[in-house]
């Protein structure tokens, strides 16, 4: 019986590959063949084919070795400064702006405009990028010792000029630009890359009447760290899905055994699995759990490490927050797995529903992005229509890019659902993507208490609509 089935495997393969006009004939007896056998067996083997073919391992064969890497950044990243920031800095109104980092110590902006195998500054490099206007294409400058790829030209020569803070400033006189945007910024992290050390250097070389075209370049940097492009779009979805995969193979590999492993060890697992696939995290994954037990939720436990480990029973609801950089773009990410009791097959309909819930509070929120709303606005209007369809609505979703809480509107923070000033006045921008993360809280009967599906999707906002970039958890993952 056993050669037989393999046999009737064989030729079940290749009959699902021939031409349609094959299948039309041939294969129909082939599969009143195998009707003769277990239908059982026959679906077994079908559903092992289907895992094989969405098996992580398929979506980690897309990762790129690393000169390949470092070619897709340099060209994401030429597309960037050449087709991208004349028309930021034209909507800014800026004609100049100004980098300044030292070696290990670098604007967060900056970083983002090195060559790929320029993995920090190098001494004291000193970036200028300039609009000439009339349409003509930008002028960008390193006022450095070593070239900066072909990304900027080399603007000193230290054997004829020494002093490199005298060079910048003669290069400035001699643009003449109207106002000079440093990265400056009380409000926002992210824009505020200039030390005090170096800005007081500079404005003190720069002398009192260039000094005053200096301005914030506030708006300018947020724009240019949020802004996605078309080729970025082209691949950001499959960071995702990467992301995606490994959380997948945490749940669902067999890795996970109950009794015995614990929140730590998967915690772990990721952190290995991502530089076994030479990944790395942006930040430490963390891994809880929700059971028919008297414990109420707790947010910042949720989200952070725990006094004891705990291990992991049959009937846990497991939450994951794990989150990816990969081709200087990142990931962040939260799902939800179910642990099987004995003879179960699914999660129990209680917990579906309460998974509902959060898809519901999904849909309310991103139906409302438009492009010049606030954070704040959108944030309001999200909560009191969840509040009337009668789900318990927690958001809390960031910019997401070259960083992981990134530049950009913020949508509320979960200690902050009356809005967030400042950082949740910004508007929303085209092109532009999301970390939409919230919560729906639903009280469970069987269990007593309430419970939360913490969900954290990864979304690209065109101006006109949200789109999951990878799709998005609507059911349990399984561990058996």
């Amino acid at each position: 019986m056993q050669n037989n089935t393999i046999r009737l495997r064989r030729i079940y393969t290749l009959a699902s590959r021939l031409e349609s006009i094959v299948l039309s004939t041939a294969a129909l007896s082939l599969f009143s063949i195998m009707a003769l056998y277990s239908t059982k067996t026959l679906a077994n083997e079908l559903a092992q084919d289907n895992v094989k073919r969405l098996s992580p391992a398929s979506v980690y064969d897309q990762i790129m070795p690393m000169r390949e890497r470092s070619a897709t950044i340099d060209k994401l990243l030429s597309d960037k400064l050449n087709n991208t920031l004349p028309e930021l800095m034209r909507r800014e109104g800026i004609d100049m702006w100004l980098l300044i980092s030292r070696e290990y110590n670098e604007d967060p902006v900056l970083k983002t405009m090195l060559p790929s195998t320029w993995l920090s500054a190098r001494r004291r490099t000193i970036l200028l990028i300039v609009d000439p206007g009339e349409g003509k294409p930008l002028e960008r400058y390193a006022v450095a010792r070593y070239q900066v790829d072909t990304l900027f030209k080399k603007a000193w020569d230290k054997e004829e000029e020494p002093d490199q803070w005298q060079r910048l400033v003669d290069l400035i006189a001699q643009i003449n630009p109207q106002k000079i945007a440093i990265n400056k910024s009380e409000h926002f992290a992210l824009a505020d890359g200039i030390t005090a050390t170096e800005y007081l250097a500079f404005t003190e070389k720069l002398g009192n009447e260039l000094a005053k075209r200096i301005v914030s370049s506030e708006k300018l940097a947020i724009a240019w760290l949020e802004t996605r492009t078309q080729l970025e779009m082209e691949l950001y979805p499959t960071i995702v899905k990467i992301g995606h995969a490994i959380i997948k193979e945490a749940y669902t590999s067999g890795f996970i055994k109950p009794g015995i492993t614990t929140t730590d060890d998967i915690v772990w697992w990721l952190r290995d699995k991502s530089r076994s696939l030479a990944l790395t995290n942006w930040f430490h994954p963390s891994v809880s759990i929700q059971r028919a037990s008297a414990e109420k939720f707790n947010h910042i436990e949720a989200f952070s490490k725990r006094a004891e480990p705990l291990v992991v029973q049959r009937g846990d609801l497991l939450h994951m927050d794990f989150g990816i950089n990969y081709l200087r773009l990142n990931t962040d990410q939260q799902q939800h797995a179910y642990v099987l009791n004995e003879g179960e097959l699914d999660a129990p309909d209680y917990l579906k529903v309460a998974l509902k819930n959060g898809n519901r509070l999904q849909d309310i929120f991103t139906d409302l992005f438009e492009v010049g709303k606030t954070g704040n606005e959108i944030l309001k209007a999200a909560r009191s229509q969840a509040v009337d369809e009668g789900i318990k609505p927690s958001i809390y979703t960031h910019p997401l890019g070259y960083h992981g809480h990134a530049a950009g509107t913020t949508l509320g923070m979960w200690d902050s659902q009356g809005g967030v000033p400042i950082q949740g006045d910004y508007p929303l921008h085209a092109n532009t993507a999301y970390s939409i993360e919230l919560n729906a809280a639903t009280f469970i009967e069987q269990w007593g208490k309430e419970i939360r599906i913490m969900l954290e999707e990864n979304a690209f906002f065109d101006g006109k609509t949200v789109t999951y970039m990878d799709g998005r958890q609507t059911e349990f993952h399984l561990v058996k």
